[in-house]
């Protein structure tokens, strides 16, 4: 029998409704892994786990797999999750990966406060609270344990209308490094994904024009898929990558 890259890990999935974090539960599926498919739209990550294939094909009985409600930006939303997990499961998810994130784009001279804090919270607080929680279950009970987390090129090189958005993703990227350095003691590995332009619900709102011309900046021509950021998700899940932590690596074309 051959046996995926995580066969038999627990892998928690945020924003596992929609994007790169439903592609993430499906290729996780797909190498081995059960799957906890975590969204603040419970309907979207029931969807993730009934109905996409890589789901149903994968080597684990598609009942293994569950579909939680779970909002990011709150911690008692965060400990309910973990005791009915605890309850459903008899170990600990050993891959976690922090994909929940919005949007919420202005002018920076336009941006309100409460568009600033609400993907402040969600995609910077929110990646903190996950990592924090179930690192903090990793070391209790002494599993080693790989957390991946969702940045964004934005959060290297900056973007129009998005001040609030590539402030949240850079800090991602910092917290990531630190969490990394404290970690490893534990045999926990952190690391950072720095996705470009990709095919996903959040990139489809862009106008046309605007995407022809960040296309133009990208070498390889086109839009990622979100399955070509979900097969280095699996990876860094994975012992393959088993020296690396506090990586920050680039999904993006080229730009």
């Amino acid at each position: 029998m051959v046996t995926g890259l995580v066969s038999g890990r627990l892998a928690l999935v945020t924003g596992a409704g929609s994007g790169i974090g439903r592609a993430a539960c499906q290729v996780l599926s797909r190498e081995g892994a059960t799957v906890i498919a975590a969204d603040r739209n419970y309907d979207a990550a029931l969807e993730t786990i009934k109905t996409h294939t890589a789901l149903a094909s994968g080597s684990n009985a598609a009942g293994d797999h569950c579909a939680v409600e779970l909002d990011v930006t709150n911690t008692k939303s965060i400990q309910n999750l973990i005791q009915l997990l605890s309850k459903q499961y008899t170990e600990v998810p050993r891959i976690v990966v922090n994909s929940a994130g919005i949007t919420r784009d202005n002018w920076l001279l336009k941006l309100s406060e409460e568009d600033y804090d609400s993907v402040v919270n969600v995609n910077l607080k929110g990646t903190f609270l996950i990592m924090q929680n179930f690192a903090k279950q990793m070391t209790e009970t002494s599993v080693s344990g790989s957390i991946i987390n969702i940045s964004s090129i934005v959060g290297k090189y900056g973007n129009i209308g998005q001040t609030n958005y590539s402030a949240s993703k850079a800090g991602v990227v910092a917290m990531t490094q630190t969490a990394a350095k404290e970690l490893g003691k534990f045999n926990i590995r952190v690391n950072v994904i720095l996705p470009g332009f990709i095919d996903t619900p959040m990139v489809k709102t862009v106008p046309d024009k605007v995407k022809a011309g960040l296309l133009k900046m990208v070498p390889l021509g086109r839009l990622g898929t979100p399955s070509e950021v979900a097969e280095l998700i699996t990876f860094l899940g994975s012992e393959k990558s088993s020296f690396i932590t506090g990586a920050s690596i680039d999904v993006t074309g080229g730009y």
